[in-house]
């Protein structure tokens, strides 16, 4: 059955490039040109993934996917026109999986969405548990706790704490966790991996472990301490 994908967006032409893109590579599509729209929509037609613009009338998206994250895990990605940190932080921050700055390369929006369903999609091994000192990451439960402590991580944080904590002595480079998170033949900007460490680290550091992840300079990052 084809995956079934939102998009959110007010500039009807946006939506017009990435329907045509998505239906093309055999998604089916639902609209919406607001955020309040945006979560009728989702109401009515549950979606295998959402894309959301971030300007919005009425409801933006950050605010929208505020919404859907209280009832729905469901993978979101941003568009946005402003390639400025904080929507991405902020975004990354209220669960989106990923982001695409305006203009795109709509060959590129459908090869996004293709990693993230097929991340999502992907069953993990039964009792696949993965326990470094206080870490343990239950990908069945899709749970990450440290002590007794649990991390609220979105599905791309998930994966590469999952993607650390199973090589804790490997140092990984940007390109090799992209690899390793979104499939090989996948082209991302090193700052969308620096965004999501930044906020494991942050939720980590809150949790009482700063040190979770390591930066090993000017090669990569690799798992760090993870006992108090």
């Amino acid at each position: 059955m084809a995956n079934q994908i939102l998009i959110a967006d007010d500039d009807a032409r946006i939506r017009d490039v990435v329907r045509f893109a998505l239906e093309d590579s055999g998604f089916q599509i639902t609209e919406a040109a607001t955020g309040l729209e945006a979560l009728d929509r989702f109401g009515e037609t549950p979606a295998d993934l959402v894309v959301l613009d971030i300007g919005m009338p009425d409801m933006d998206g950050l605010d929208a996917c505020r919404e859907i994250r209280q009832k729905s895990n469901v993978p979101i990605l941003f568009l946005t026109a402003r390639d400025e940190e904080i929507d991405r932080i902020l975004g990354f921050q209220l669960g989106g999986d990923d982001y695409v700055t305006k203009p795109f390369s709509p060959r590129e929006l459908v090869l996004r969405i293709r990693a993230i369903l097929a991340r999502s999609a992907s069953p993990a091994p039964a009792d696949d548990v993965t326990v470094v000192q206080d870490l343990r990451l239950d990908e069945n439960a899709h749970r990450c706790t440290l002590s007794e402590v649990e991390l609220q991580l979105t599905g791309i944080e998930f994966s590469v704490l999952a993607t650390l904590a199973k090589s804790p002595d490997r140092v990984f480079s940007r390109s090799q966790l992209i690899e390793q998170v979104y499939g090989q033949n996948t082209y991302l900007s090193g700052r969308t991996v620096d965004s999501h460490i930044r906020n494991i680290r942050q939720k980590a550091r809150a949790a009482g472990y700063p040190d979770l992840i390591q930066t090993v300079h000017g090669i990569g990052v690799k798992l760090g301490v993870c006992q108090c």
